[in-house]
């Protein structure tokens, strides 16, 4: 089984179907972790739609959206549902993060974040403009999450170190 990128490795490249909801309209379209270069990238692998704490963690990151973008980062947010559920639970929730599908946990499996049992461990993954992971969190149980301040905190850093002045 692959482990978890370390950090100042590249991530593994992938392509997923995967949702935007406007807050009207789900687009549905190919998500190329190739095409999201150029800017800071947030992967969050959450177990499932509508379950208790991936509602939270989220809505969460929907609500700190503004802040996310307003630094030049995206957040794709990934789990092994149909695009139908994603839509279900994006129009439930009103969640604007696009929503992607990884059926059969390949790319999960891809970071290393799967486990016997439990299947989907809840990970975040901040990746740098070129691919790079720049800073990972897996969890053992995934009762819990790495709330928004965290993660922005990380972006901010990848924001002021050396190689992303040059």
């Amino acid at each position: 089984m692959a482990r978890p990128p370390e950090p100042g490795t590249p991530a593994p490249d992938f392509a997923l179907p995967g949702l935007h909801f406007d807050g009207e309209t789900a687009h549905r379209r190919e998500y190329r972790l190739s095409d999201a270069k150029g800017s800071p990238l947030v992967l969050a692998f959450y177990p499932g739609d509508d379950t208790p704490v991936c509602t939270r963690q989220l809505c969460s990151y929907n609500s700190e959206l503004d802040r996310f973008v307003g630094i030049g980062a995206t957040v794709w947010c990934i789990s092994g549902q149909d695009l139908d559920s994603h839509e279900r639970f994006a129009r439930r929730r009103g969640l604007r993060l696009p929503l992607l599908t990884d059926a059969g946990e390949a790319v999960a499996k891809a970071y290393g974040i799967t486990a016997p049992g439990i299947g989907l461990r809840r990970s975040v993954f901040v990746l740098d403009a070129n691919g790079a992971v720049h800073w990972r969190h897996v969890a053992l149980a995934g009762l819990t999450f790495r709330r928004p301040d965290t993660l922005l905190e990380q972006l901010a850093r990848l924001n002021s170190s050396p190689a992303a002045r040059n």
